[in-house]
């Protein structure tokens, strides 16, 4: 398959439905695309889910959070949740990019180590560099991915979950300092204060859909009080437990109000909200868009009047 055939084949990646699970990590993809290199601009805006573009030719800028970054072939560049940014091709040299959008969400570990994979991947979420250019093996992935899902050969669809987790690897590998997450073989142990915390995470994570969860209840799992409960957890996370759980849940909303399968109140319902209007009040406030426009916009929001 040449260069050509390749990017063409890659929106056919949109006919499937691929929900990942790695390390502790679930991650849902959302969209596959390209652009050809022609000149193009794509405003300035921003999404609820991670964006992610590979250039496979020409010269642009990747604007965001303010700052104004030249990207050229072989670069990967990544915007973030809720990270306003735009893509301008060079008129001279235009550009070439794929790119792919997925949810990338923690989950609890078993055990009470982490694997390597957890490892890179909670960097990637701490990371906040944008653009890099290692990326040897990203170009060919994207290229077996357009030809797997091409040709359709047995066992095609368990071939494109692993391409597309080393894909996410990658992206993640690229943007982190790897030397630095591979100097310790052995990781430290946690401090207790950290442990306790974790627990509440966990016990956050498995019992969100849960309209009465309260500190009480959180509390009781780590045998605290909930004075001592909700100091211990802010000192830890650096937020307080109902923030994090409101986080938690509007996270868990948007991305099944992407999903689209899920009407509005199905959607309050699974996220512990069963009073529909003031979870659509709360979303609203947090994201930026009550909860039908997100879901018609597929999670996208701009910032500027488009024009052409």
């Amino acid at each position: 398959m040449d260069a050509a055939s390749s990017v063409a084949q890659f929106t056919d990646l949109n006919l499937l439905s691929l929900s990942l699970r790695f390390g502790s990590f679930t991650c849902e993809l959302l969209n596959w695309g390209f652009f050809e290199p022609l000149w193009w601009r794509n405003y300035l805006h921003v999404h609820s889910f991670f964006e992610v573009c590979y250039v496979y030719q020409g010269l642009g800028t990747f604007r965001i959070n303010d700052q104004i970054c030249p990207v050229q072939s072989g670069d990967v560049f990544v915007a973030r949740p809720g990270e306003a940014h735009e893509i301008i091709s060079s008129h001279d040299e235009p550009l070439g990019i794929y790119f792919w959008a997925y949810t990338l969400l923690p989950g609890e570990q078993r055990g009470d180590e982490q694997s390597g994979v957890d490892v890179v991947m909670g960097a990637f979420l701490a990371s906040r560099q944008a653009i890099s250019a290692r990326t040897p093996s990203m170009l060919r992935t994207l290229q077996l991915l357009s030809e797997e899902v091409t040709r359709k050969e047995p066992g095609y669809l368990q071939a494109i979950e692993a391409l597309t987790v080393k894909l996410l690897l990658d992206t993640a590998r690229a943007v982190v300092d790897l030397p630095r997450l591979s100097v310790p073989l052995d990781l430290p142990a946690k401090r207790s204060d950290e442990a306790i915390v974790q627990v509440m995470v966990r016990y956050l994570r498995d019992n969100y859909s849960r309209c009465s969860l309260s500190v009480c209840d959180l509390a009781a799992q780590v045998h605290l009080s909930e004075r001592h409960a909700s100091r211990l957890f802010h000192q830890v996370m650096g937020t307080t437990i109902k923030a994090y759980l409101t986080t938690l849940r509007m996270e868990k909303a948007a991305q099944l109000l992407l999903d689209g399968r899920t009407s509005i109140k199905e959607v309050a319902l699974a996220t512990g909200y069963p009073d529909v209007r003031y979870f659509t009040t709360l979303f609203h406030q947090r994201v930026g868009l009550p909860p039908a426009s997100f879901q018609r916009k597929g999670g996208t929001r701009f910032l500027v009047n488009v024009q052409e």
